[in-house]
């Protein structure tokens, strides 16, 4: 069947956006050409609907009230950073909006680019976004970076620039962000002298450290040691999604979070289960010889700041860290359910889509409970399967590169489903597995939109185009899927072998061509996903959020 490249269909889209303004028609007239592209750019800000974050206050302390404003600053501080990272000179990009549509739309993406468009420019002049982002300079080759001999090149804390005579070099985040690093710790290390509980308090303590240092162990075995906390906040250079280049460098974010304590009371067992899914995976033994950290969380929380990577196009609603493996290997990892998030996306997109796309007869399985529970396993899932190639060369993260991002989140993606099928078959959950695969495959609808330049819109793909092959879903005359059971689950089982054995194996040619054949949308599915774009449901969402929004000034 004929498919289409993401980025060629985010090239046609564009065309039906902006080609009217050069038709001979429109020649000489400014208005029409204007008014084109202000539609243009009001449809594509209106994409995004708006969501207010908030959280039930009255259960934190005077103290942990006053921390709020502080982590807010800090993250305020981090969304600056990440802005030279993605792009560089923010007022640059900011000036050259004409119209308050295009300014709006720029502030979601963090730049010209369309982040969930495959990073097609919105405004013409800046051209096509580096693989590299602002890490690296942009005249710089791959052969050259390959050629240079500094042990710092492929560090995820530096940034590769040119010195006077035109040579590459590596300048650490903390000299590189000096005046913006050290404003950030000095508020972590006065909201630490707030903080209440012991853990909240040493992490915090460790974390303004680390930001001065670029060394993160300390913090992140403190951060996997908080137990008892109410306040959270993930800062720092997190992932490495934004260098396209060679997924080296980690990009600067933070989330500030209030636990819902009810919820995780509910999750608390899971990731104790962890070791048991491990060795019951459908692999050979050596795919699985690595023992996940027992000691991993799971935990629901309201989010109520997003800053820097995290807020850039789609917002993340689930967090698996820490992303060092020697952390995971010691204490596991925490998985934290960015729950309100989730609910609006699930509100507001998700069901909408579902409703459009699933067979009438099946969207009674399409549930939140159903959602929240496979973006939940999805995280767990992170710590499946394992981190070291099986030719003891190193990281899978290493020799995937570029590459390892978009095949991780679709091995979290297809294992995710597997653990909530085996947690069904072992007692642990009582849930109607039904429930999950269609809600999984309504899901993919909603990721699919984010396209190729997203790890997630990537593995989603993925997913579709297998288990389409595999007859997992029907497409009906209607235009509506049908999901078959019985295929789904081999599928599932099959897609998860796969994975794994590319991720142990290290190939990464193999990875490559795989992503390449199989991240693809043909007639069908670009047709389906015009569909729901007609259809004005939205692809992702932005936030009023701050002092203001939580009632603290």
């Amino acid at each position: 069947m004929k498919t289409k490249s993401l980025f060629v269909i985010s090239m046609l889209v564009l065309s039906l956006f902006f080609g009217a303004c050069n038709q001979p028609g429109n020649q000489g007239n400014g208005q029409v050409k204007t008014d084109t592209i202000l539609a243009a750019m009001e449809k594509k800000v209106n994409e995004f609907t708006s969501f207010k974050l908030t959280s039930d206050l009255s259960q934190l302390t005077e103290k942990e009230k006053q921390m709020l404003p502080l982590l807010i600053e800090s993250g305020q501080i981090i969304d600056e950073i990440f802005w030279v990272e993605t792009f560089g000179d923010k007022n640059a990009v900011l000036d050259s909006a004409k119209d308050e549509f295009t300014k709006k739309f720029v502030m979601i993406n963090y730049g010209p680019w369309e982040t969930l468009n495959d990073n097609i420019p919105f405004i013409a002049s800046f051209g096509k976004k580096p693989l590299g982002a602002n890490f690296y300079p942009k005249d710089m080759t791959k052969e050259e970076f390959e050629a240079l001999g500094n042990k710092e090149k492929a560090n995820p804390y530096t940034m590769v620039r040119r010195d006077d005579k035109g040579k590459l070099i590596c300048i650490p985040y903390h000299e590189f962000f000096k005046e913006k690093i050290t404003k950030i710790a000095d508020l972590l290390l006065k909201a630490s002298a707030l903080a209440e509980d012991p853990g909240l308090k040493k992490y915090l303590e460790l974390r303004s450290k680390a930001l001065l240092t670029d060394n993160y162990f300390d913090s992140d075995m403190a951060w996997m040691d908080m137990k008892t906390n109410i306040i959270d906040v993930v800062i720092g250079p997190i992932e490495n999604y934004e260098d396209a280049l060679f997924g080296y460098k980690s990009a600067h974010e933070c989330y500030i979070l209030i636990k819902d304590k009810e919820w995780s009371v509910k999750l608390a067992k899971y990731s104790k289960l962890l070791p048991v899914l491990q060795t019951g995976l459908p692999v050979p033994d050596k795919y699985k010889k690595e023992k996940p950290g027992s000691n991993s969380d799971l935990n629901a929380y309201d989010v109520v700041y997003y800053a820097g990577n995290c807020n850039s196009g789609g917002k993340t609603i689930a967090i698996n860290l820490p992303n060092d493996e020697k952390v995971q290997m010691a204490k596991g990892s925490r998985r934290l359910q960015l729950k309100n998030s989730m609910k609006a996306k699930f509100e507001k997109i998700m069901q909408p889509i579902a409703n459009l796309i699933i067979t009438p007869d099946q969207i009674k399985n399409v549930k939140f409970n159903s959602f929240f529970e496979n973006v939940m396993f999805h995280e767990v899932a992170h710590g499946l399967g394992i981190k070291n190639t099986l030719d003891g060369k190193g990281t899978v993260r290493d020799a995937l590169k570029e590459k390892y991002s978009a095949i991780e989140e679709e091995k979290a993606d297809i294992l995710g489903l597997y653990m909530v099928s085996k947690l069904k078959e072992m007692g642990e959950l009582d849930i109607d597995l039904m429930d999950n695969y269609v809600t999984f495959i309504a899901g993919i609808f909603r990721s699919v939109r984010f396209g190729g330049a997203d790890a997630h819109g990537t593995a989603n793909l993925i997913t579709f185009n297998f288990f389409k092959e595999k007859g997992a879903f029907t497409k009906n005359q209607d235009g509506t899927y049908t999901v078959n059971f019985d295929k789904m689950t081999l599928a599932m089982n099959s897609l998860s072998e796969l994975i794994l054995k590319l991720q142990g194996d290290g190939d990464y040619k193999s990875v490559a061509d795989f992503i390449k054949t199989k991240a693809v949308i043909d007639d069908a599915l670009s047709a389906d996903l015009l569909r729901i774009s007609k259809a004005g449901i939205p692809k992702d969402i932005v936030f009023e959020q701050g002092i203001e929004a939580l009632g603290l000034k």
